[in-house]
C-alpha cells in the first residue's frame, strides 16, 4: 500500500523516462533488421525490458551498457528453446503474436495472471483469416498462445476499432507477402515512421487511416534516440494544474500529434502548458513541456480526441474531477480491456473521493468540484491507474491510500521517487 498525503505545489525539472510505445517497436522493429542499431534513452520498465528478453530468446544478439543498446539484426529469427514470458506486457504479446505468426517455427507466449486474462482474439482472428495457425486458451483469445508460424498470405484488414497495437501486428506478419490494413480513425503512427525509415515499401492514404504495406525483401536497421514519454509527463502536467503554486518543466517530451490528446485536452480545460519545440534526431516530434498552475473548467474529450489521449485518460479524469464543470468522456471504450476495465476502476476510485461520476459504456461523465477524501483506492495492479490517483491524493483533502501500486514499475520505475522530489 502506499499512502499520498496532500501537500503544496511541484515546482522543478523532471526528466521522465523514455518513450514506452518508441522502446518496444526500436527493439523489435530492429530484430527484423539486417544489421546493428544503437537505440539510446530505451524505458527500462518492466514492460520493456519483456521485449528486450524476447528478442533475445528469438536469437538476436542485444549488447547493452547501461547506457545505449546495440540490436544486431541477422534478418533472421529462430525457434525459441522455451515459452516467451510476456509479463504484463500487452504490447509485448500482441506485436510479438504478429512478427510470430509469419515466422516458420513454433513459439508459445504466456505472461502473468493480469495478461492470461486480457483479450487476444482481435489480433489472433485476422491472422487465422490469413492462414495463421494460432491456439490458446479461449480458442485463441487468451494466453498462453501457441502459433505454428509461416505460410500467410497478403492481408487486406478492416478493423472495427481503431488500434495502433493491432495495425502494428497485421503489419508486421504481412512483411514478406504485403499488407492493407483500414482503420476508423488515425492510432497513434511510430510504427508507420519507423517501417518507412527503415527502407519498407509503406504508403498512408486517407489522411493516415489506409495503410498499404509491399512486400519486405530487408529492413536496414536503425537508430533510435527515444524521445521522453508523453504519457508519464501526463501526470505531472496535471498534478502541476491543480496544485496551486505549481510550476514544471518537462524537457525532451514526445509530442507526436497521434498522441498529444492530452495536451490538447488539457489546454481546452485552461490548463497553461506551453509546448516549445526542439531539434532531436530521429522520426519523431520533441518539445520541451512548460506547466504552471492554472484554473480548469470542464469540456467534452470524444472522437479523434480521446483516440489521441486514450492512454491518459485516467489522469485527465483526475483534473476533471478538480474542474470548474462538467467533464465528458466518449469514445474511449478501448480502455475497457487495457491492464484493468479503466473506464469501471476510475469511476469507483473517484466517489471514493467523494466526486459524483456517471460511467457510460465508452466513457464517463465527471461532475468537477473538489475532492473530499480521504480515500482508499485499489488500483489491482495497473500502473497508470496508481499514478493518476497519487496525483488526486496531492491536491485531495486528507490524501489517499493507494493499494495494488507496485504496477507502476512497468512504466515509470522512478515515479515515486520525482514524486518526493518535486514535492519537496
Amino acid at each position: 500500500m502506499t499512502e499520498i498525503a496532500p501537500a503544496g505545489p511541484v515546482r522543478g525539472t523532471v526528466e521522465v523516462p523514455g518513450d514506452k510505445s518508441i522502446s518496444h517497436r526500436a527493439l523489435l522493429l530492429n530484430a527484423l533488421a539486417t544489421g546493428s542499431a544503437r537505440v539510446r534513452g530505451l524505458l527500462r520498465g518492466e514492460d520493456v525490458l519483456r521485449s528486450l528478453a524476447a528478442v533475445r530468446a528469438l536469437g538476436v544478439q542485444v549488447d547493452d551498457d547501461g547506457t545505449e543498446l546495440v540490436v544486431h539484426g541477422t534478418g533472421k529469427l529462430v525457434e525459441p528453446d522455451d515459452v516467451i514470458d510476456c509479463g504484463n506486457s500487452g504490447t509485448t504479446t500482441r506485436l510479438l503474436v504478429g512478427i510470430l505468426a509469419a515466422e516458420p517455427f513454433f513459439s508459445v507466449l504466456t505472461g502473468d495472471g493480469s495478461l492470461r486474462g486480457r483479450p487476444m482474439g482481435r489480433v489472433v482472428a485476422p491472422l487465422r483469416s490469413l492462414g495463421a495457425r494460432i491456439d490458446g486458451r479461449g480458442d485463441g483469445t487468451r494466453c498462453p498462445l501457441a502459433i505454428r508460424g509461416g505460410g500467410l498470405r497478403r492481408g487486406d484488414h478492416v478493423l472495427p476499432v481503431a488500434s495502433a497495437q493491432v495495425k502494428t501486428a497485421l503489419l508486421l506478419a504481412g512483411r514478406r507477402e504485403g499488407a492493407s490494413v483500414r482503420e476508423p480513425g488515425v492510432s497513434r503512427d511510430h510504427t508507420e515512421r519507423m517501417l518507412a525509415r527503415m527502407g519498407a515499401g509503406l504508403t498512408v492514404h486517407d489522411g493516415g487511416t489506409h495503410l498499404v504495406l509491399e512486400p519486405v525483401e530487408r529492413l536496414d536497421p536503425l537508430d533510435v534516440d527515444v524521445p521522453r514519454d508523453l504519457s508519464s509527463a501526463a501526470f505531472w502536467l496535471v498534478a502541476a494544474s491543480i496544485l496551486p503554486g505549481s510550476s514544471l518543466r518537462l524537457p525532451r517530451v514526445l509530442v507526436n500529434p497521434t498522441r498529444a490528446g492530452v495536451i490538447d485536452a488539457l489546454q481546452a480545460m485552461g490548463a497553461a502548458v506551453q509546448v516549445r519545440p526542439i531539434e532531436a534526431a530521429g522520426a519523431e516530434p520533441v518539445a520541451d513541456l512548460e506547466v504552471t498552475a492554472a484554473p480548469l473548467r470542464g469540456t467534452r474529450i470524444a472522437g479523434d480526441l480521446a483516440l489521441r489521449c486514450l492512454d491518459e485518460l485516467p489522469v485527465l479524469a483526475v483534473a476533471a474531477a478538480f474542474a470548474d464543470g462538467d467533464t465528458e468522456i466518449r469514445d474511449a471504450e478501448e480502455l475497457r480491456v487495457k491492464e484493468s476495465d479503466r473506464i469501471a476502476r476510475v469511476c469507483v476510485g473517484l466517489r471514493a473521493l467523494g466526486v459524483e461520476v456517471e460511467e457510460l459504456p465508452d466513457g464517463m461523465i465527471v461532475r468537477g468540484g473538489r475532492p473530499t477524501g480521504p480515500a482508499r483506492i485499489d488500483a489491482r495492479g495497473d500502473h497508470r491507474l496508481a499514478m493518476a490517483f497519487a496525483v488526486a491524493g496531492c491536491a485531495a483533502p486528507g490524501g489517499v491510500r493507494i493499494d495494488g501500486s507496485e504496477g507502476v514499475a512497468t512504466s515509470y520505475p522512478g515515479f515515486w521517487t520525482d514524486l518526493s522530489r518535486l514535492r519537496a
